[in-house]
């Protein structure tokens, strides 16, 4: 859409898989769950041929340590007698909307683009429980990815389940990773200790599709199964409110002050649509403490000069998907994922900032006892007063401290405020 239209914008019109929108953006979240190198990764690499490890510490010990971000679209191809499911493929946020085909004997016949995804690549080691537990909020999707070569279940592969049971994530596809590594009897007997493992979870109806991540097989019926997840409904009319999951400073070392961009942030717009040129405001803002001690929030005001989409420059951004907000703010405020948890919105439309919360009905998880005889139905201790927690808030992981507990609630002291619902 172009500048001069964006004006004209009747965002009472717009369909998250309208043509205008998802060429340009993602319009939904599929994570990626799932033990410590069973494959989440690869996976991603070979649907949107995008790294999602790019730090040092992790190239270094070829795990996933930070939430891991691409984009990629879905496409099917056009004349039905194509057979299934190569008739699905995948390519980069990049590619244009009607790529020809590349199975033989249809490259005459061109491609439809049928979603446009981002996904979240999880870290699965155990110490990295609670970046997972960030990136599931903003998850309208998942793949759980199981390691055909290890048994069934493992340690994270039983945490990151329980997390999204806990979330009431409905969309899960389990993906059997590294089928190439075995023999076919015995993908067979893992494939019913799959189940077996799956019964009773929000994952026991899902489909349990083997795959090779290394070898790109059975990606096209990945692809395909992607189609088929339903796009959650999307509020496209109220005030605009995006869950900050990365912040950053993009201007280089030696930058003259001519050349310097504002910060910019990264997450997923919950509601609403944000446009170029809109005056927006993110809370808490700025957490200062007074002469007395007490903290003091300044909510930050700031202007959208860009939005973007991996390569795609963007004139408005709708629910769905992750978006790039560059802002006329001090990019000294964005660097380092120094405002990661904070949401981002209209002036005036934001929820209000606690230090204190009441959590009701609360859910433990439980902890494995014994991988080999599947003894995975320990719960952890009842929370205690005093007892300080590691909390997940959106995209924030904070720490807070019990004040007052009784059998299905409990009040917490945060060590830093929050803005939520």
């Amino acid at each position: 859409m172009e500048q001069q239209d964006i004006r004209k914008l009747d965002v009472t019109k717009l369909h998250p898989l309208s043509p205008e929108v998802i060429s340009r953006q993602p319009t939904i979240n599929i994570g990626l769950i799932g033990h410590v190198a069973h494959g989440k990764t690869t996976l991603v690499r070979a649907i949107s041929g995008i790294q999602t490890t790019r730090f040092k510490c992790e190239l270094e010990r070829n795990i996933t340590v930070k939430l891991g971000y691409a984009n990629a679209k879905i496409y099917k191809c056009e004349d039905e007698s194509c057979p299934q499911p190569l008739c699905y493929m995948s390519y980069g946020s990049g590619k244009e909307d009607n790529p020809p085909c590349d199975v033989p004997g249809f490259r005459n016949c061109k491609m439809k683009l049928l979603r446009h995804i981002s996904f979240v690549d999880c870290p699965g080691h155990e110490i990295l429980m609670t970046r997972m537990l960030s990136g599931a909020t903003v998850m309208d999707a998942a793949f759980l990815l199981i390691a055909a070569n290890e048994s069934c279940p493992q340690p994270q592969t039983i945490e990151h389940l329980s997390a999204v049971d806990i979330l009431k994530l409905q969309n899960l596809i389990v993906l059997q990773n590294k089928v190439d590594t075995i023999q076919e009897h015995q993908a067979r007997k893992q494939y019913k200790a799959i189940r077996e493992f799956l019964k009773g979870t929000v994952a026991q109806d899902a489909p349990v599709v083997p795959v090779s991540s290394q070898l790109n097989y059975n990606i096209d019926a990945v692809c395909e199964y992607i189609t088929k997840i339903p796009i959650p409904k999307r509020d496209f009319v109220s005030p605009p409110h995006m869950v900050v999951v990365r912040s950053f400073d993009v201007n280089k070392p030696g930058c003259g002050i001519n050349d310097m961009k504002g910060g910019v942030v990264g997450g997923t717009i919950t509601k609403g649509v944000l446009k170029v040129n809109q005056i927006v405001e993110l809370r808490p803002g700025i957490i200062e403490k007074n002469a007395d001690g007490k903290t003091i929030c300044k909510p930050i005001y700031s202007r959208i000069m860009s939005l973007f989409s991996e390569q795609n420059k963007l004139q408005f951004a709708v629910p769905g998907g992750l978006i790039g907000v560059g802002t006329s703010m001090d990019p000294a405020l964005s660097r380092s994922d120094m405002l990661v948890g904070q949401v981002l919105g209209d002036v005036g439309t934001l929820p209000e900032v606690y230090i204190k919360l009441k959590i009701r009905k609360i859910k433990l998880l439980r902890r494995l006892v014994g991988v080999e005889k599947n003894d995975f139905g320990k719960q952890v201790s009842n929370l205690l007063k005093g007892e300080v927690l590691m909390l997940n808030i959106l995209s924030m992981t904070i720490g807070a401290q019990i004040i007052t507990v009784r059998k299905n609630s409990a009040t917490l002291q945060l060590t830093a405020p929050v803005c939520t619902p």
